[in-house]
């Protein structure tokens, strides 16, 4: 509500031909306005990280904190108006393996990202759509750091989602979400899933998701399962 004060927690695991990944964070809402948040990834290169001479498991983890303002609308109530729910945002990060990304071209081991997201319900079609501009120069969401020998600055990508309600607990859709390519070592692809997310009660949602990632460090077709669980209170 808009007097109320929420906690949120998340964990999040994607299974990969090659590699894995993990994350998990917490964050709290503010009077139904602001969010803040705090999340741990851990980006595991299994067998490839012996291949490429890094060590069989080797891990790339960073630390990211997120502030979030909602500034316009009500994704939910605003039903008699076409106006979505507007919200603006900043991501600041720090990857733990500054030398690696040195190595590889990457230009930073910590990079700062804005956007801003656009979010509406559509109640008697059953249809949630979001769209949202990110100003990134993130590889990979980060895990390779930020900037690169092909590109250092920041970049504007789209990210694009529908969803269909098929019950009030039950919400399928796809996502699709553009990534700059910075690194001449390691083409980055767009990425691509398809998820169903089940709200189990009002506090707890699971997510599955097939994922489609393209290239990571050379290596193609790194598709997927993704399963996240989300708790709020």
């Amino acid at each position: 509500t808009d007097r109320g004060i929420g906690g949120m927690a998340h964990v999040t695991a994607v299974d990969l031909p090659d590699y894995s990944f993990l994350s998990y964070g917490v964050g709290i809402g503010l009077f139904d306005r602001f969010e803040l948040t705090y999340t741990r990834q851990e980006f595991n290169t299994e067998d490839v990280g012996a291949a490429l001479g890094l060590g069989q498991g080797f891990t790339f983890g960073q630390d990211v904190w997120g502030a979030k303002v909602r500034v316009l609308g009500d994704a939910i109530y605003d039903q008699d108006t076409w106006l979505p729910q507007i919200a603006v945002g900043a991501n600041w990060k720090l990857n733990d393996q500054g030398a690696i990304i040195n190595a590889i071209g990457g230009s930073d081991d910590d990079g700062w990202e804005t956007y801003a997201s656009a979010t509406k319900l559509f109640l008697d079609s059953s249809l949630l759509l979001n769209g949202t501009l990110r100003w990134t120069n993130a590889n990979q969401t980060g895990i390779l750091g930020y900037g690169g020998n092909l590109n250092d600055g920041h970049e504007l990508m789209g990210e694009f989602s529908a969803g269909w309600m098929l019950s009030r607990d039950l919400v399928i859709g796809g996502e699709y979400r553009m990534k700059p390519n910075n690194l001449a070592i390691a083409k980055e692809d767009d990425w691509v899933d398809l998820y169903a997310a089940w709200a189990i009660n009002k506090h707890v949602t699971i997510t599955g998701a097939y994922v489609d990632l393209g290239s990571i460090v050379t290596f193609e077709n790194q598709r997927g399962l993704y399963l996240s669980l989300q708790a709020g209170f």
